[in-house]
């Protein structure tokens, strides 16, 4: 198609291979969505991962999600469980992309998928408008929309919508460290990596989680994944439009996206965060003061699920960097990373005072 742009800015994904329109487009007939031509296909930007192509059809736009190039193990599970959780989440009032229609089958562009509404918004870890840059009020206000959007989430009836069994409940806090170390432990399969030594106070971090672990917790869903990266923002004031990414979501304890949001957030006093500019957004004590006030949940082992946050986002991190010491990711990539994973840790020390 003239004018198409055939691959992901400064990327080698292909989407014109990944994304068949002739398949799409007969899939979607046969789904008995508005009958029509595909047109204006073109990639959104944070497609690293996943691929996400917006597309008009019949007069509606519609945005496609699939997994990326090379398939990992799970990708193609992945897709149907976040296409399940959004269909699930149609009514209530947690701020999501609404589903249109999900493609569980993997036969008919070589994976799965699912087509969600566009949300008109933007990322504020990308681009700030001038509205919002120019007033902290609005900033402050955007930092409490974060807190709310969590605790509508970990409200959810999650029963009611068919989500009982998302994930397994029990023992769920009790499994947090042991999951994340093995994950840490999976990557000596990388040449070069030099394993648990270049991580300072790994072990201090997974004994003092086991050591102080609370006691229960109300079960909820939990996006897994919650941070400025992840959520899109009205243009016209400071209300969230729309969490997205969801492909950790699960059932748990969604204290832990409270403790996720907490471990990026700066201290009170920093002139620089996640977004810029930063003066206005909410200190600390606010966002938890909020999150207690709409989620109604007990708030008092809040330090607990930060320095747990903290604990797997590094785990997760350390893969990429495992693999650029191995050749298989770039190295100035997996070095950055690193150093996050290094100042995860080093935050969590901080926390318990090792």
């Amino acid at each position: 198609m003239a004018g198409v742009q055939s691959k992901a800015p400064g990327g080698d994904q292909d989407w014109e291979l990944l994304v068949p329109l002739d398949r799409l487009n007969d899939w979607m007939d046969a789904a008995g969505l508005p009958r029509g031509q595909i047109e204006r296909p073109r990639l959104l930007p944070g497609g690293t991962q996943n691929i996400l192509l917006r597309f008009s059809r019949a007069g509606r736009d519609y945005v496609l999600r699939r997994p990326p190039k090379h398939l990992r193990a799970n990708s193609n599970e992945t897709m149907r469980r976040e296409a399940r959780v959004l269909g699930a989440l149609a009514g209530t009032d947690v701020r999501h992309p609404a589903l249109i229609a999900a493609c569980p089958a993997e036969d008919v562009i070589g994976a799965s998928f699912y087509l969600m509404a566009p949300v008109d918004g933007f990322l504020p870890r990308d681009e700030m408008p001038a509205l919002h840059a120019s007033d902290p009020a609005i900033r402050h206000r955007m930092g409490l929309e974060m807190a709310d959007a969590i605790a509508a989430l970990g409200r959810v009836d999650y029963a009611a919508k068919g989500l009982a069994d998302l994930g397994k409940v029990d023992g769920f806090l009790e499994r947090q460290v042991p999951r994340w170390r093995a994950q840490l432990e999976s990557y000596a399969e990388h040449d070069g990596w030099p394993g648990m030594a270049g991580l300072p106070g790994v072990d201090a971090i997974g004994a003092w989680l086991d050591a102080n672990r609370p006691p229960d917790f109300e079960p909820g869903l939990i996006h897994g994944d919650f941070h400025f990266g992840n959520v899109l923002f009205r243009r016209d004031g400071p209300e969230l439009a729309a969490i997205v990414d969801w492909e950790l979501t699960t059932l748990g304890d969604p204290m832990v996206d409270l403790g996720g949001l907490l471990s990026g957030w700066p201290p009170d006093d920093a002139d620089s965060g996640p977004v810029t500019p930063w003066r206005g957004f909410p200190r600390r004590q606010e966002i938890v003061d909020r999150y207690a006030q709409r989620s109604g949940r007990d708030v008092a082992h809040v330090d607990w699920y930060e320095v747990l946050a903290c604990y797997k986002i590094g785990a997760i991190l350390e893969g990429t960097y495992a693999r650029a010491c191995a050749g298989k990711a770039p190295k100035v990539t997996g070095d950055y990373l690193h150093a996050n994973t290094l100042g995860l840790f080093a935050r969590a020390l901080a926390k318990i005072g090792a």
